[in-house]
């Protein structure tokens, strides 16, 4: 089984407390770091725009009530979480659409703005899914991604490291029944690139003016970048 039907099942399984746990992992600063995303993504007010791995919709949301004339696109590959969408935001105009990010299903030049939250680290090639982003992202449109980052050297690592290791583990059993789900969390955010390491990627995509900003004693990062226009 790959990386990411693993990943699947447990967006799956853990989809109806994901909002919850989000909020209380976070100290509920997880809906400041999405509303960072679609500034940064300064999309404009009309065109198509993609939310990649969506989950429970909350960026796709937030560019519907802010662009209502935007043709907003919701994608994720787990059917559990397109479904907590729908249901979360069906008076909101968003297309919801299953989809692999390793190969998506929309045709070059598609998008001005695309944005992603915690896709990268749940992947197993990240520069094939930056490539699928470039492909489908218009000449000029920005990307935005939104994802954890190790803790560099900052004096409350420590402490931050000791949260990631027990503190998210155990929310993860007490609120949402699932402790290997946010074992997995920690264990994937230590491991993933750091936020330089990451903005390399994005130029080897072929991105520009690529920049980020860490968040959270620096285990949350925006990153971004633009497609060259041609």
């Amino acid at each position: 089984m790959s990386k990411g039907e693993g990943v699947q099942r447990m967006f799956d399984a853990i989809a109806s407390r994901y909002d919850l746990m989000n909020r209380v992992m976070t100290l509920g600063q997880d809906q400041r770091w999405r509303r960072v995303v679609v500034a940064s993504a300064a999309a404009p007010m009309e065109g198509a725009i993609l939310d990649l791995a969506t989950g429970t919709g909350d960026i796709a949301a937030l560019f519907a009530a802010t662009r209502p004339k935007a043709a907003v696109v919701g994608g994720d590959f787990s059917l559990k979480m397109l479904e907590q969408a729908r249901r979360r935001f069906s008076g909101l105009p968003i297309s919801w659409h299953a989809c692999d990010a390793n190969n998506l299903p929309f045709a070059a030049d598609t998008f001005t703005a695309v944005t992603f939250g915690y896709l990268l680290r749940n992947v197993d090639d990240t520069a094939r899914v930056l490539g699928e982003v470039h492909r489908v992202l218009r000449p000029g449109g920005r990307v935005v991604c939104l994802d954890t980052t190790p803790p560099g050297n900052h004096p409350l690592t420590p402490l931050v490291r000791l949260y990631l290791r027990f503190g998210i583990p155990l929310l993860g059993r007490l609120l949402a029944d699932d402790k290997a789900a946010y074992a997995y969390l920690t264990g994937s955010t230590m491991a993933f690139h750091d936020a330089d390491t990451l903005a390399g990627y994005f130029r080897a995509a072929g991105f520009t003016k690529v920049g980020y900003r860490k968040f959270m004693f620096g285990t949350i990062a925006v990153h971004w970048g633009e497609k060259a226009l041609v």
